[in-house]
């Protein structure tokens, strides 16, 4: 099983991944008579059925990119010099790609002045900022590996992740709202304040020996100014040296996952994962054939943020347009009519917040036209009301784990409403998936829930240093379980049901918590619901709806039920239904399910 080591970069990580990759393309050729995939070649909606079981292969003509992320960014650099590339709304910064690129050249070679070296690990720990982006791509550059660190994290699971990937250097700003990173950062690396700038010794955090501040300057810490003045000749020189070494399947960025089920991973993705699920995201949504400017208010720490944003500005020259540090939903709504932005990718929530607010009518949105909303499961009447009050009828929902760099199932602009709103999409171009039985593992009948697995150039090289934990979700063969519920059609789009771990079994019944959530949103006044199984001694399971009413609406528990009453099947209709005003969170917006259910159990005296 794959194995990465924690000092280094992972040579024996690459050559055992980059074996399996001349593998599956082998295999690939084999493949190819098993489905009929013409419809897929130039990434078009199927016409026909092109699948008679639940496995599905997305054969194309589309060929992948051998190519780093500078490579890709020199490249749209030099067809659009003068295009815009960044707009940071609150902080009044635009940056064209000629301007953005340079900026990045002098940020790289500042961090080798600074001593860091190709493989090292440097954390980006913040909000959305400019010199977030900025690190992503000059840590590419040199060979750095970025770590994405969650902005919420405070000091246990901080020393966690960076004791995790033996960081050597951590950028951040000094605060922001109730976030002090300095202070947090001192509880776990005290020897801070009384170290030099680059040299700091920490017992608890041994790899650690720079700290980069984005704001003020602080005892033990550089500056980013300074890191931007640091490189100079010499260390352009190396640069240019160190880019004749890369390799597109080296790791580049460690992305922790989220923590919806539990303590997070770092799942590893190479230059190779990442440029090219930004590459398939753009083609899908037909970035190329237009100007596209995209409003981004998810988290930079996200992969729908760093892959689906900053990537594909990278790949297909996006303009991107950051409303604001964290998520507000009139920042964004702004954004959209000052920036004249034609596309808005968010997740289920950011977009019912936007939808919801009381001036939403005042803002001019007409340039939308599509976007992507992905993270969780959306019901389709939040999709039908995005679709028609905020313009996007090229709106596409996505699917994907961070393990999978993210994206594996995605829409097409022009499918049918019933497309948009019951499933997430088709298969990508050089990605297969299959649904099995998670006992068996046969692979499924068509129309039947199973867990999805998927296998292909997005496959995460690991988490890293942890071979048991990558063991258990990566078998043999190369396939990454999911740990999702889901359904396929002879079509080959794909449904997500809810989460192995989710899903409720009351009484032996096997009830998916997507379902019952998508039926309740048709509910005039649920704004939003969430459906999580409480425990319960006669039938091991029952369900729990949690419910956010609209504002200005009342609601109760008889309207609820009486409203399930012969709609759905007597054992899906819940037995406690709870009015809440907002879910647990993470940083990136999904809804944290054991911690709702740990909240209603405590509620209900369970």
């Amino acid at each position: 099983m794959l194995q990465i080591i924690q000092k280094g970069t992972g040579s024996n990580l690459i050559k055992r991944r980059q074996k399996d990759l001349l593998a599956g393309q082998r295999n690939q050729m084999a493949r190819r008579k098993i489905v009929h995939t013409s419809a897929l070649q130039i990434d078009a909606p199927p016409t026909s059925p092109i699948t008679s079981k639940s496995y599905v292969h997305g054969v194309s003509k589309i060929q992948l990119l051998s190519k780093t992320l500078n490579q890709c960014l020199e490249e749209t650099t030099h067809r659009n010099p003068e295009q815009e590339a960044l707009v940071f709304a609150t902080e009044g910064i635009r940056k064209t790609f000629a301007q953005f690129k340079q900026d990045v050249e002098q940020a790289a070679a500042g961090l080798l002045a600074l001593g860091l070296k190709k493989g090292d690990r440097l954390g980006m720990w913040g909000p959305n900022k400019y010199e977030w982006v900025l690190m992503q791509f000059a840590t590419a550059q040199a060979g750095i590996i970025l770590v994405s660190v969650n902005p919420a994290y405070q000091a246990h699971e901080l020393e966690f992740v960076l004791r995790k990937v033996s960081c050597k250097a951590l950028v951040f700003p000094t605060q922001f709202k109730t976030q002090r990173y300095y202070e947090i950062l001192k509880k776990v690396c005290p020897e801070l304040e009384q170290s030099s700038p680059g040299a700091i010794k920490s017992k608890r955090l041994p790899d650690l020996s720079i700290v980069i501040t984005l704001d003020s300057k602080l005892p033990g810490t550089i500056t980013m100014d300074d890191v931007m003045q640091a490189g100079d000749s010499s260390h352009k020189k190396q640069l240019q040296d160190i880019q004749k070494t890369l390799d597109c399947k080296e790791p580049i960025n460690i992305q922790f996952t989220s923590g919806t089920t539990g303590s997070p991973k770092g799942a590893t993705l190479s230059h190779y994962n990442i440029v090219n699920n930004a590459y398939l995201i753009g083609i899908r949504m037909r970035c190329s054939s237009r100007e596209t400017r995209c409003c981004l208010p998810v988290p930079l720490y996200h992969c729908l943020g760093s892959v689906g944003g900053c990537m594909l500005m990278a790949v297909h020259g996006v303009s991107l347009v950051f409303p604001s540090r964290s998520f507000e939903a009139k920042a964004a709504l702004k954004a959209v009519d000052h920036e004249k932005c034609t596309h808005i990718h968010g997740t289920p929530t950011m977009f019912i917040d936007m939808l919801a607010q009381a001036d939403f009518d005042n803002y001019n949105i007409s340039t939308l036209q599509g976007g992507v909303i992905a993270g969780s499961t959306v019901p389709p009447e939040v999709i039908k009301k995005i679709m028609k009050k905020m313009n996007m009828q090229e709106m596409v929902v996505a699917y994907g784990t961070t393990e999978n760099s993210p994206v594996t199932f995605m829409g097409f602009p022009q499918d049918n409403i019933s497309q948009k709103t019951e499933t997430v999409g088709c298969i990508f171009p050089h990605t297969e998936a299959k649904i099995e039985d998670p006992d068996t593992g046969k692979v499924l009948p068509l129309n039947t829930p199973g867990e999805l697995q998927i296998r292909g150039y997005c496959v995460m090289l690991g988490y890293w240093a942890d071979p048991q934990k990558t063991g258990e979700v990566l078998s043999d063969e190369q396939w990454y379980k999911t740990g999702d519920i889901a359904i396929l059609d002879e079509y080959g789009y794909c449904k997500i049901v809810g989460r192995c771990r989710d899903m409720i079994i009351r009484g032996g019944e096997n009830i998916y918590p997507a379902e019952l959530e998508q039926f309740l949103h048709t509910h005039p006044k649920i704004q939003e619901v969430q459906v999580v199984g409480v425990k319960d001694e006669r039938m091991g399971e029952e369900i729990c709806a949690c419910i956010r009413v609209k504002e200005g609406e009342e609601c109760t528990t008889e309207e609820i039920k009486a409203f399930c009453k012969g709609k759905i099947a007597h054992f899906k209709t819940p037995r406690y239904i709870v009015f809440v005003k907002d879910f647990p969170l993470t940083v990136s917006g999904k809804i944290q399910k054991y911690k709702l259910r740990e909240q209603m159990e405590k509620q209900l005296q369970l």
